[in-house]
């Protein structure tokens, strides 16, 4: 009997009507009241909806996937929830699933069509499709419905642009400019439209129109003579240019469309004139100065970088006196002017600023790769490094430092950090730290450690020429492998053709082989390559050449002629002072 009850009670929950028991009048009864049916629908309901918030919950905590489940079990039970389907469509885009995106937001629209969200979706995931004229239409219904929000009318000219509609574009673009007056941006958009519809006459007619607006605005001039100057209409420009420069005297646009013009124009010297007070205009941020002096720099020759671009640097300088990248920028310039002392101090003083920078570290790392100042490179290479710990350049030069002291077992240490710390990726700089470190091992004759890691090097840039001609040197110092060495070091120079070093190991390699007369041509065109900066060891191996030549007057001018230039060889003073040679 209870069982017969509670079966009777579920029915009437369902249906919503009052049931009595089969046994009639005088059995026993279990009616069920409207008040009660209602309570126990909206129980239902409320069930149902928090599938909703618990989806939403999810959405909010990222948790895309479990989102997408509750909301697919929600929608089975309130098939009609409009709001649903539009949140199920949004998370199958975050998961690029487009087709189900459409699908649900379809679903949306077919509950709800004039709801601005849903149809700012279904434009979305049209485009994603590709379907941007589809997208177009979507919007330019909402905007023919409600054209007192221009946001509809904007968002079908860009579907309509996307889609090449360049009329229809222009159509929706005149429809928000009815509401929003001459906005800035609808009138450039149009510039735009009219520009890919080669139209350049109508284009400048509305810059014209935003000019005559606000006629003291030198962006609107800078935008209109570059429109002519980009459609080969230079004498428009210059036109447009020199009366806005009556107009707005001193306008930073304006002197930047000018100095851009010149540049098209290839008269540097107008250019250069332009860009400098461009540059120097104090109404631009830094940013801005530094991106039209970068220009600048482009057109100077290396000469002309220090007599021309450090005086510029200078007048920036003071006008940001306190910008750390200023001064480092300063100290650079003043570095290459050879004024190393002072450079060097205005980086430390930009570093004391802002330490966090490291292009700034890394400059003043380079100005003391000199072996003379291998103490202050790893002073301040272990300073970059307790900032910049997994910086692999900062060990780099650490390793550096130690190499110029010939601390070499530290040296080698702080090379394979810094190898540690490369990607697999970069094959060039690993390649290059390989070859540090085959320099390394050679040194402390590792012979077999050195020649391993420079074959690894040259697995990873097999064109390498630097690295070929190392490699091919070493071997020739040790005597080893000369056929090797000999193709490694013609390699290096089918690269790089009359360098003078490459020249040298190449006429090195001979000089081992017993080919002293090969080996005395090669040398010497490595010598007459720059005898003005030739190695001291160029002259040294020049010496034992002659010496081998049976000519003695001319080994002892050349060794002489080394000991001048500095080289490192500790049999040299040996060869000079006895005459004889010393290998």
């Amino acid at each position: 009997m209870i069982l017969k009850l509670s079966f009777i009670a579920g029915i009437t929950l369902l249906t919503g009507v009052n049931c009595t028991t089969a046994s009639g009048q005088g059995g026993l009864t279990d009616t069920v009241t409207t008040e009660e049916v209602s309570k126990s629908q909206n129980l239902k309901t409320v069930k149902d909806n928090e599938l909703f918030f618990e989806a939403l919950r999810a959405k909010a905590h990222n948790d895309t996937k479990a989102a997408i489940d509750l909301l697919e079990k929600f929608v089975l039970v309130q098939p009609g929830n409009a709001t649903a389907y539009y949140e199920l469509s949004k998370l199958y885009v975050d998961k690029k699933k487009i087709e189900k995106a459409e699908e649900n937001i379809k679903r949306a629209f077919a509950i709800v069509n004039d709801n601005k969200w849903y149809n700012d979706q279904y434009a979305i995931v049209l485009a994603l499709q590709g379907k941007n004229e589809e997208a177009a239409r979507v919007m330019a219904g909402m905007a023919d419905k409600d054209p007192s929000d221009i946001n509809y009318a904007l968002g079908a000219a860009e579907y309509f642009e996307k889609a090449k509609k360049y009329d229809e574009s222009l159509k929706y673009l005149d429809k928000a400019s009815v509401r929003s007056g001459a906005d800035e941006e609808i009138q450039l958009r149009k510039v735009q439209l009219y520009l890919h519809m080669n139209q350049v006459e109508q284009a400048g007619v509305v810059m014209k129109d935003l000019i005559a607006r606000d006629p003291k605005n030198g962006k609107y001039y800078k935008i209109l003579g570059e429109l002519y100057d980009n459609n080969k209409m230079p004498d428009k420009a210059l036109q447009v240019y020199l009366n806005a420069e009556k107009l707005v005297p001193g306008d930073p646009a304006i002197e930047m469309g000018l100095s851009e013009h010149y540049l098209n124009l290839k008269d540097t010297v107008k250019f250069r004139t332009y860009a400098k007070r461009a540059i120097l205009n104090n109404k631009l941020d830094m940013e801005t100065q530094m991106e039209l002096f970068s220009v600048y720099a482009q057109s100077l020759s290396d000469t002309e970088q220090i007599s021309q671009g450090l005086p510029i640097i200078r007048e920036l300088l003071a006008q940001h006196p306190k910008n750390p990248l200023m001064i480092a920028t300063y100290g650079e310039y003043l570095i290459q002017d050879r004024q190393l002392e002072l450079g060097v101090s205005e980086l430390k003083r930009s570093l004391a600023l802002k330490a966090a920078n490291f292009s700034v570290w890394q400059d003043l790392l380079i100005a003391y790769g000199d072996k003379k100042y291998a103490d202050s490179l790893i002073k301040y290479s272990e300073k970059a490094i307790k900032l910049f710990p997994n910086q692999s350049l900062a060990h780099y030069f650490n390793g550096l430092g130690h190499y110029n002291k010939k601390e070499f077992p530290k040296a080698v240490k702080a090379i394979n950090r810094s190898i540690d710390l490369l990607p697999e990726t970069d094959a060039k700089g690993l390649a290059e730290m390989y070859s540090f470190l085959g320099d390394l091992y050679n040194t402390t004759k590792q012979y077999e450690l050195s020649d391993s890691v420079f074959d690894k090097a040259l697995e990873m840039v097999p064109g390498n020429a630097s690295i070929l001609n190392n490699y091919s040197y070493f071997l020739s110092e040790r005597g080893t492998e000369l056929d090797k060495a000999e193709e490694m070091s013609k390699k290096s120079l089918q690269l790089r053709p009359g360098e003078a070093t490459f020249l040298d190991t190449y006429g090195w390699i001979l000089y081992k082989k017993g080919k002293f007369e090969e080996a005395k041509d090669n040398i010497e065109k490595a010598v007459n390559a720059n005898e003005q900066r030739a190695d001291g060891t160029l002259y040294d191996h020049l010496g034992d050449v002659y010496f081998k030549l049976n000519d003695k007057v001319k080994a002892m001018q050349y060794w002489k002629k080394a000991k001048e230039k500095g080289a490192e060889n500790p049999a040299l003073d040996k060869k000079i002072s006895e005459g004889k040679l010393y290998e």
